[in-house]
């Protein structure tokens, strides 16, 4: 596969870890060209990333317990998935706050939970 990012260039450290994840469905860019490797990834993203990485599998429950998460969201099975694996208990009982920037000890935590067994 051709990266199909113009911001993200051969020699860029993570140039082979974006083409993986294009390939494998995780990530599809910001738009059709470009990546944004130097932009803010947010809660929703890395939720949504975790949760393409195990095949986007169905949550057991559909009932949504933050109210800033809608149904319409594109994040809105990957939240579901994420709170009922224990990666995620949102930054309130009733708030997940999916536009806010995921700090890198977020990032962590949210990897460490994820590939915990």
């Amino acid at each position: 596969m051709q990266m199909p990012f113009e911001d993200v260039e051969a020699g860029d450290y993570y140039y082979t870890a974006v083409l993986w994840a294009v390939e494998n469905g995780i990530t599809s860019g910001i738009s059709a060209t470009t990546f944004g490797p130097d932009r803010v990834c947010t809660r929703a993203q890395i939720a949504t990333f975790l949760w393409r990485s195990q095949n986007a599998p169905e949550p057991e429950h559909a009932e949504m317990v933050f109210t800033d998460v809608s149904p319409s969201a594109y994040y809105y099975g990957a939240v579901l998935w994420a709170v009922e694996n224990g990666i995620t208990n949102g930054t309130s009982a009733t708030t997940f706050s999916p536009d806010q920037a995921c700090t890198r000890a977020q990032c962590v935590t949210f990897l460490w939970k994820a590939m915990a067994d």
